[in-house]
């Protein structure tokens, strides 16, 4: 589906012009993709982030309108503190003891679909981090049940956003059996005293009672659907680049040795440049399809006017195949980022792989450093060897970090 807008984008904008607009499901959306007019997308006061999203979350996670507006800007200004560069070293040691955990439950030597083995070493272990292991089901008798469903939630979620339930019965009841799991989990939470404070006690607390579980699903959700698949994209094509796999595998060796009982801190972290490296250019080729503002107020972009009630939308996709920033766009070529500052947290002119604005994704730091620890500690535990072709991506979904099309088969043997 990402082929088929950047397709699309390609063909109306060679007929039309960098600004155009078209009508679908009822709705005006008008497409920008130059980047003078990406700058306005971010920052116009005349567009409207939330305004463009509580539809989408009102049918995926059943949050009322009233309660989103009072909501939304105080948990996305709570997780972006609480997730800020300064404050990660408080979820390391933890981090790593969960990914350490599910790792040493891999047999010495295996079999297994490449993305199924990120997402069994993944999941239990961010959700304990960030929800608390004692308030989720992830030990071992229960953890199979409650990732499976959460798989079928993630699948339909972009229909979810805009169906309605009995197109998607399968999907809804994998809604109804998260959102019930919420609702017990914090009703148990409520009758304990725990001296620790997860994000989600931080979110329970800052939201109306009644809608606790409806945005610790979103949590979940935010926290699990991009994560697992652009690890599995990552080490893919770490994988499939046997220069790039050579490298980053002795960078591993050279500065973290072998598997010991001793965290990985962040400042071991700084020292896997070239994985930072292969992480960012990863999340630069598979970035969503499209992201949307709705028109608050009418907006002038070059000589035309946007009408109020339009979408405008923009494609992070098409926007880093920009050739005047990324040369040779399509190529995995994660030396290109040898002119950012990652250390600084300073990306290259042109990525907009987190959104921008106001409400740029609040768990961004986060979530590229949960993505380096765990593939560090993969590659420094295991030798991988893919079995076949990495495979396309989905055409089904432009929202988000697409899945694989099929399997993408790998062997592994302990170190």
């Amino acid at each position: 589906m990402k082929l088929i807008i950047t397709n699309i984008i390609c063909d109306f904008r060679s007929q039309l012009g960098p600004v155009f607009t078209i009508v679908a499901a009822g709705r005006w959306m008008t497409f920008v993709t130059e980047p003078e007019d990406i700058t306005t997308f971010f920052q116009s006061p005349n567009l409207d982030f939330q305004k463009a999203v509580q539809d989408p979350v009102s049918h995926t996670a059943s949050v009322s309108t009233e309660s989103f507006f009072q909501h939304h800007t105080k948990i996305h200004d709570t997780i972006k503190g609480r997730l800020a560069p300064a404050n990660l070293h408080s979820f390391c040691s933890n981090l790593w003891g969960e990914f350490k955990q599910q790792l040493e439950q891999l047999e010495h030597h295996g079999k297994d679909d490449l993305n199924t083995l990120v997402r069994r070493c993944m999941f239990a272990a961010v959700v304990n981090n960030l929800f608390g292991a004692e308030n989720v089901p992830t030990d071992k008798d229960r953890i199979q049940e409650f990732s499976d469903i959460f798989v079928k939630y993630d699948a339909d979620f972009e229909y979810g956003s805009q169906l309605p339930p009995f197109f998607l019965r399968e999907w809804a009841e994998s809604k109804k059996w998260l959102l019930s799991l919420f609702s017990r989990s914090i009703a148990n939470m409520e009758r304990k005293e725990t001296e620790s404070q997860t994000l989600l006690q931080s979110l329970t607390k800052m939201v109306d009672r009644p809608h606790a579980p409806n945005y610790a699903l979103l949590m979940l959700w935010a926290s699990q659907a991009n994560a697992v698949p652009m690890s599995f994209w990552v080490l893919a094509m770490i994988l499939s680049n046997e220069d790039v796999h050579a490298a980053v595998k002795k960078e591993v060796q050279d500065n973290l040795g072998s598997p010991g009982d001793e965290p990985i801190t962040e400042e071991d972290l700084k020292k896997l440049p070239l994985l930072k490296r292969c992480i960012m250019e990863t999340i630069r080729l598979r970035s969503p399809g499209v992201i949307t503002r709705a028109v608050d107020k009418p907006l002038r972009i070059r000589k035309y006017i946007v009408p109020k009630g339009h979408l405008l939308m923009m494609s992070p996709y098409w926007a880093h195949r920009n050739p005047n920033f990324f040369p040779e766009p399509d190529k995995f070529l994660p030396d290109r980022w040898l002119d950012a500052d990652l250390e600084k947290n300073l990306f290259l002119d042109g990525f907009v792989g987190f959104g921008g604005g106001r409400y740029q994704c609040p768990g961004r730091w986060f979530a590229l450093m949960e993505m380096q620890m765990l593939l560090a500690m993969m590659i420094q535990m295991f030798d991988f060897k893919l079995l076949g072709e990495v495979p396309k991506e989905s055409p089904l979904h432009v929202v988000g970090t697409q899945q694989p099309v099929g399997p993408c088969p790998v062997e592994w043997t302990k170190i």
